[in-house]
């Protein structure tokens, strides 16, 4: 079993608020966030739907080279954007929707394969198991010669 840890520290009331974010590996180390790099265009800033986006493409990125590996194909360079779209949804928001886009060089996969071990990733990586409540999530993928 394997369990990672994050960790956050909020200061303040709603929209004035800010709040930081940490990571047991020190990859985000008090790294801010709060209204403004969520709903506005403060770039000083993550946001959580940036760090799902981050979280599914790392993972899905993964699951496709080993699922490649797998099929005894060696990925030599896999590019993968995820974009999460945050709509408000009643009295609240929801993610509605995630868009992976993924862009490969594989060398001698054909594209019906290709595109087989894309979905199967997509599908099967535990990140996308775990947004399985988001309406949408789709995959563009593109093999690159």
């Amino acid at each position: 079993m394997i369990e990672k840890k994050a960790t956050v520290h909020w200061e303040g009331q709603g929209k004035q608020g800010q709040g930081r974010i940490s990571t047991e590996t020190d990859a985000l180390k008090d790294y801010p966030y709060g209204f403004g790099s969520r709903f506005e265009d403060d770039r000083r800033g993550t946001n959580p739907e940036e760090l799902v986006g981050a979280a599914h493409a790392a993972c899905f990125t993964m699951a496709f080279s080993f699922a490649c590996d797998k099929a005894g194909f060696a990925t030599t360079a896999v590019d993968t954007s995820a974009s999460v779209r945050l709509v408000k949804q009643g009295e609240g928001f929801a993610i509605d929707r995630i868009a992976l886009t993924l862009e490969a060089t594989v060398p001698g996969i054909d594209e019906a394969k290709f595109r087989e071990i894309a979905e199967g990733a997509k599908r099967d990586c535990p990140l996308s198991k775990a947004l399985a409540s988001v309406p949408e999530i789709t995959l563009n993928a593109t093999l690159r010669r």
